[in-house]
């Protein structure tokens, strides 16, 4: 039986699929599974997703080696044989590259390593002949990068559930859009799920990880922002100023 933690992420995903029609009967899906909790649960959820709901899609793991130091992708592909889901992995050369183009205080460029891993991905999709690449951002994660985009890019905006890539031919989903990190964590914990620790020299002193903290402060002062933030991001209602290049506009 599931716990109320996790029938509640299941019934977040249905209606992400519901609401963005994410999931078709017939893909082939690749979830990106870096390790981390949000990916493992992400799998976790789409595998039982599989089991209960009418469509017959299928799954593949992909996991990027990112070359970082001490880290042992073999729980994820133990986890994976357990769930009965196929795994692939690829060696990478993303910690030299990120290396070469690190930055003057020595940290690595998040959006190159982002661009270079959803490159490597893509690939793969290609080789498999994939529909979708599934990845494990959440509610949480939309409403930090509304607040990095405004702050950092000044404009008002942040990524989609469901995109689709014409150049490359695929969609980009995101079913756990309707799902907080502390619900993932809970769900983490009560399942025992295999978690591999990041060792990127980045990890915890980013942009990404400064707008978490915000967030997380707005939530502890004003609990109903959680919810709030998350639909604004769908709301349709919302109008911001728009520029008037002549009377009859106005």
């Amino acid at each position: 039986m599931y716990n109320r933690c996790m029938k509640k992420i299941l019934k977040q995903l249905r209606k992400a699929d519901e609401d963005f029609h994410l999931i078709e009967s017939d893909d082939l899906i690749i979830v990106g599974v870096s390790g981390g909790k949000d990916s493992m649960l992400l799998l976790y959820a789409l595998s039982l997703y599989q089991k209960f709901e009418h469509k017959k899609f299928r799954l593949l793991a992909v996991h990027l080696k990112m070359n970082f130091p001490d880290m042992d992708s073999t729980p994820i592909k133990d986890y994976c044989k357990k769930l009965g889901v196929e795994y692939y992995e690829e060696d990478t050369y993303m910690n030299e590259i990120l290396t070469y183009h690190q930055r003057k205080d020595g940290s690595y460029d998040c959006s190159l390593c982002s661009t270079l891993k959803r490159g490597a991905i893509v690939n793969i999709a290609k080789e498999r002949q994939a529909t979708k690449i599934c990845f494990a951002h959440h509610a949480d994660d939309a409403i930090e990068t509304f607040f990095l985009n405004a702050i950092y890019g000044g404009r008002l905006e942040t990524f989609q559930p469901d995109i689709y890539y014409e150049d490359k031919e695929i969609h980009f989903i995101r079913p756990l859009i309707y799902t907080y990190e502390k619900d993932i964590k809970q769900a983490v914990k009560k399942y025992d799920l295999p978690i591999v620790e990041s060792t990127c020299p980045n990890d915890g002193v980013s942009k990404r990880e400064d707008m978490k903290q915000l967030v997380q402060s707005i939530y502890k002062i004003y609990p109903q922002a959680d919810k709030n933030l998350l639909n604004m991001l769908s709301n349709e209602n919302i109008h911001l100023w728009k520029k008037v290049t002549s009377k009859s506009e106005r």
